[in-house]
């Protein structure tokens, strides 16, 4: 389960203490919208991808599961 990107969002979010329309806005998606990632139901394209690395300072590869750790 852990190297699902929807549970690794979900985490992130949780360690960061912040709500999925505080993401969303960082985003300037709708909360709805960032909901999705968080549930599997859509994918971040490349630029939101890289934003959410950015905004949990971690690596793409961690969010997508391709890294154990999420600060390398």
């Amino acid at each position: 389960k852990g190297d699902d990107m929807e549970w690794r969002l979900q985490k992130l979010r949780g360690d960061k203490g912040v709500t999925q329309a505080t993401v969303a806005d960082y985003l300037h998606c709708r909360q709805q919208t960032y909901s999705r990632y968080e549930k599997g139901q859509a994918q971040p394209d490349f630029e939101i991808l890289l934003r959410l690395a950015e905004y949990f300072e971690t690596t793409t590869d961690y969010i997508l599961g391709k890294g154990g750790n999420k600060n390398n």
